[in-house]
């Protein structure tokens, strides 16, 4: 069900399917990636097409500067890489990237940081440690940064600790609040509103625009949550 569809007079969005899976977005990140090689190229030969690709769970957003190329040959273009994905054996899309080692993130568990365990824990029938354990077992990958600059949303969470949203999200949580929802785990950049469990809080700067890149976490890193004493 791959579609190519205009999005504004400047930019393509490719969709490859409508579901939130590892194994998907990891062939989003891969398109992306082919996107952006085929942009050094055509840069290094001074006709640039592309811009920079955004990914999402299930979609990639190529921008191109329409007075550079028309949308039909940008249409045409962009079809030929996804193409060029569908050749690429399975296998090796769905393979996780090795390369960079996953970013710790240190997390104070329950307490005021993470008001939000101990139901956790009563709703999954678990101990507040057997919660921590679990979330902290897993490797995570950034699907896609969304809701405020520097969120990442982080997948996917053991089938233990799935929870919905809370029923009447807060008026502000803290930057730095760790939270799940559903099948995803997210670090709050920033002070907001939010409806996330939250079960634990990190002193560590997700996002800073004194930082460059501001945000720590892109589209593919993998992340792991590494717990400390108070």
């Amino acid at each position: 069900m791959v579609s190519i569809v205009p999005f504004g007079d400047g930019a393509l969005l490719v969709t490859l399917d409508d579901r939130i899976d590892l194994a998907l977005n990891r062939r989003v990140h891969r398109l992306a990636r082919l996107v952006s090689e085929e942009a050094e190229a055509s840069r290094s030969s001074g006709r640039p097409t592309w811009g920079t690709p955004v990914p999402a769970y299930a979609s990639l957003l190529v921008p191109y500067d329409p007075e550079d190329v028309g949308a039909d040959e940008a249409g045409e273009r962009l079809a030929a890489i996804v193409a060029r994905l569908e050749e690429i054996p399975a296998s090796t899309l769905d393979a996780p990237r090795t390369e960079d080692p996953p970013i710790e993130i240190p997390v104070r568990y329950g307490g005021g940081g993470g008001p939000d365990l101990e139901v956790v824990a009563r709703e999954r029938d678990l101990a507040p440690t057997d919660v921590v354990r679990l979330h902290a077992a897993t490797t995570y990958t950034v699907f896609m940064l969304g809701f405020v600059p520097g969120f990442a949303y982080l997948g996917t969470l053991p089938a233990e600790l799935v929870m919905p949203r809370r029923s009447s999200p807060r008026v502000r949580v803290l930057a730095g609040s760790v939270g799940i929802a559903g099948e995803q785990t997210a670090i709050y950049p920033s002070e907001t509103p939010g409806g996330w469990q939250l079960i634990g809080r990190t002193d560590l700067k997700v996002w800073d625009i004194e930082r460059d890149p501001p945000a720590l976490l892109a589209p593919g890193t993998r992340v792991r949550f590494v717990p400390i004493d108070r």
